[in-house]
């Protein structure tokens, strides 16, 4: 969707942002408050997994729609210069420089690097890094989708993508119910009950395709349903309140995450949740998509940094103020904190993704010439 400037999108990463960001907080000494809002955090993963879906998907849409095919040299290598080279650098400084790890151990490299590293993640005993996790999603994620999509093309059924999210969505749900019958709920009255629940449930690929099938399902809709377009941009405040009152219901309904309702049908209505306060921010009636806002725009584009280095500087920052014996209130240190999470994120931007998006315009102006 590079042609089209979705300001309400904009928002949504940032409070994606700010959602992961209170949630993994908690892990640090941290205010009481943190306890009693973070835990909805969780959820943010969910809301970037339906925005990539969603994105990612339609500009695939629009090049078929287009050129009747997709240029794979083109979409990887803008995704490879967008996503590597800030990866190698945080990869670099966990492995190089060990004060930079919230905890003691990490998992393999190997696992970073060939992005499997949410498969088998031990969270206790090699924390470390694991919020890397969903980018491994969404890396499995841009390698499958376009090959999928050209054997569609190939075959002349692109029609039944619909279908195709709908198998995957029901299959996604049976998988999680399988896992927590036959692996999680066996072990629910044991005292590693939750270490499984996250290694089998939580972080494994084929639990976790719900938000991003719900956006390739609004990306599809979008682009090639006329009728769909017209209902989104004809009832843009109606999606948006009643996606934000589905995510209350939501998080009402995953009170518990670690239930059996949470684990099994959680995950699905909080990505349909999501899917349609996307479908709001998309919508040219909305009151979230009309104006843009510095600070949403400011959040939303520095939300890939921040992702992967947040975890590194709370743990410099809360470090280096216990070593120099510099108290401040709890609430002044989170503050603190999330100042230091941003000026990485800026760090990130002008000495790695500038120079790596001017890299990838020179060759993609190669490939077009």
């Amino acid at each position: 969707m590079e042609r089209e400037k979705f300001h309400g999108l904009d928002h949504l990463r940032a409070v994606a942002i700010l959602l992961m960001l209170l949630y993994h907080y908690r892990m640090f000494e941290h205010p009481a408050w943190i306890d009693t809002v973070g835990w909805i955090g969780w959820t943010g993963v969910d809301l970037f997994f339906v925005l990539s879906g969603f994105l990612i998907s339609g500009q695939l849409f629009r090049e078929i729609s287009e050129h009747g095919t997709i240029r794979l040299k083109s979409f990887f290598t803008k995704r490879v210069f967008r996503i590597i080279p800030p990866y190698v650098v945080t990869l670099l400084l966990y492995f190089c420089f060990p004060v930079f790890r919230e905890r003691e151990a990490l998992p393999p490299l190997w696992k970073f690097v060939s992005f499997t590293q949410n498969y088998g993640l031990d969270v206790i005993d090699q924390g470390t890094f694991s919020h890397a996790w969903s980018l491994c999603i969404e890396e499995q994620f841009y390698l499958v989708l376009p090959l999928s999509l050209l054997l569609l093309i190939r075959l002349k059924a692109l029609r039944y993508v619909t279908c195709g999210i709908f198998f995957v969505l029901l299959l996604t749900l049976l998988l999680r119910l399988f896992v927590w019958e036959h692996a999680v709920a066996p072990l629910l009255e044991t005292p590693g009950f939750w270490k499984v629940w996250y290694m089998k449930l939580y972080y494994p690929t084929y639990t976790r395709l719900d938000g991003l099938a719900i956006g390739v399902l609004i990306g599809y809709l979008f682009r090639f349903s006329s009728r769909f377009k017209a209902i989104i941009h004809e009832n843009g405040n109606l999606l948006t309140i009643t996606g934000i009152l589905a995510v209350a219901f939501s998080l009402w309904f995953c009170k518990d995450q670690y239930s059996a309702q949470a684990s099994v049908f959680g995950f699905s209505l909080v990505a349909i949740s999501y899917g349609i306060l996307v479908a709001g921010a998309i919508s040219q009636s909305s009151f979230m998509g009309r104006k843009p806002n510095v600070i949403t725009s400011q959040l939303a584009a520095l939300s890939y940094a921040v992702y992967l280095s947040h975890k590194g500087i709370i743990h410099l920052v809360q470090r280096f103020l216990d070593q120099h014996i510099i108290q401040f209130s709890d609430t002044v240190v989170l503050v603190i904190c999330l100042i230091s999470c941003i000026l990485a994120g800026l760090l990130y931007r002008y000495g790695i993704e500038r120079p790596s998006a001017k890299i990838k315009n020179k060759i993609l102006n190669q490939y077009h010439l």
